[in-house]
């Protein structure tokens, strides 16, 4: 199965670039995805643009809207995702706890639909 880890965090609360803990981190993020490839679970992973570079859309009365910035109001923002295919929640969690972000923001664990399951 499919699980999409998406990585939110705190831009306040994680380590600046420049830094040994910035450093630190990205080591982190390299040896996780090391990991995940070596398992043969890793489908795919990015980080994403700060949320200055996003754009929302939505459909109001037929009319398309769009505006600057996530939609969400939080202040953990989506920074990245990984999508590994493990054979379940157990294994999603395991590879979810190396990524270095669950020690200052938030690993969300979600599966992904199946539209064309096999049988």
């Amino acid at each position: 199965m499919k699980y999409m880890l998406l990585i939110y965090n705190n831009p306040q609360q994680e380590p600046q670039y420049g830094t040994p803990e910035f450093d630190e981190m990205m080591a982190g993020f390299f040896a996780a995805n090391e990991q995940m490839k070596a398992d043969g679970v890793l489908c795919e992973g990015e980080g994403l643009q700060g949320i200055e570079a996003a754009t929302s859309l939505r459909i109001k009365s037929g009319k398309v809207e769009t505006m600057d910035g996530p939609f969400a109001e939080t202040r953990e923002h989506l920074g990245g995702y990984y999508v590994v295919d493990v054979p379940d929640l157990d294994a999603a969690l395991k590879y979810a706890a190396l990524i270095p972000s669950a020690h200052f923001g938030t690993i969300e664990v979600r599966p992904l639909m199946d539209y064309n399951p096999a049988g």
